[in-house]
């Protein structure tokens, strides 16, 4: 005659006992420990896959949000994080910003230049 099993006293969904888990190693380890974790985690994908995986997995995400949300919602988005850049730093920010650009933009054309042969330009 078969065993019979006795009904639990209390039954755990997989969502609890994870939740149990993190906070069991988070009181433990401090919350630190989820970060280097996290670190040493995206380390390893990079050495086994190289730092192309993140690119194409970016690519792939992007287009993902771009299809179900559409083109506006990274206008909306922009405009947000440029608001709040303002807020933080003020509107000298961007003037800086602006001119370091420039700046970039004058160097590679000043090395193109040169490496096909052309007199740079003068100031």
């Amino acid at each position: 005659m078969p065993k019979k099993r006795r009904p639990a006293k209390h039954t755990m969904t997989v969502a609890e006992a994870g939740r149990l888990g993190g906070t069991k190693v988070r009181d433990t380890h401090g919350p630190d420990h989820f970060r280097e974790m996290g670190k040493l985690g995206g380390t390893a994908v990079r050495d086994a896959r190289g730092p192309e995986f993140y690119r194409e997995i970016g690519k792939k995400g992007g287009e993902t949000v771009k299809a179900s949300r559409g083109p506006e919602f990274y206008r909306e988005i922009g405009k947000k994080g440029g608001a709040a850049l303002r807020d933080a730093r003020g509107p000298e920010h961007f003037k800086k910003m602006g001119k370091k650009g420039g700046e970039r933009v004058r160097q590679a054309m000043e090395a193109l230049r040169e490496a096909e042969g052309k007199a740079p330009r003068s100031k």
